[in-house]
């Protein structure tokens, strides 16, 4: 028996991020996540890096965290190395940011997203985060496809 879920590839350290909580909006330049509103969405860690650097400077600037915090964080989501499917999320309401926000209320969705200058991105809210009991080896793919989960590695 297996349970039937949508899944998203996810550069590291963002897949990470994700399954440990500290991500809970998702950016893209089209709304691909609206379709899935209040579905669950299997994360799958890419085995390429994320190329910038936004979230280092989010994690250390705006969510205050030192060297050992992030490392710490950064070796979490590590534990079931890459090209695997590593945990679910809950996928909620998506919605275009303005180009027009500024101030408090955007620093908060940059530090819910871990990243800077969302203007004109679709953005996600993702909640309940879990991690699988054992990573699902898979290949990834573009966009959304699906993906069969085993119920023994269902959290």
């Amino acid at each position: 028996m297996s349970l039937q879920v949508s899944c998203l590839s996810f550069r590291q350290p963002y897949a990470g991020l994700v399954l440990d909580g500290v991500k809970t909006v998702e950016s893209r330049w089209r709304p691909l996540l609206a379709p899935l509103e209040n579905q669950t969405l299997a994360i799958h860690i890419a085995r390429r890096d994320w190329e910038g650097e936004d979230w280092r400077t989010v994690l250390s600037g705006p969510l205050g965290m030192n060297r050992g915090q992030m490392e710490a964080l950064l070796e979490s989501g590590e534990r079931f190395g890459r090209g695997v499917v590593a945990g679910l999320v809950d996928v909620g309401e998506t919605w275009l940011c303005p180009a027009s926000l500024q101030g408090e209320e955007l620093q908060h969705l940059e530090r819910s997203a871990v990243l800077i200058g969302l203007q004109e991105k679709h953005l996600t809210h993702l909640s309940n985060p879990r991690w699988l009991k054992e990573p699902l080896s898979t290949q990834g793919g573009r966009d959304l496809w699906t993906v069969e989960i085993p119920y023994e590695l269902l959290p």
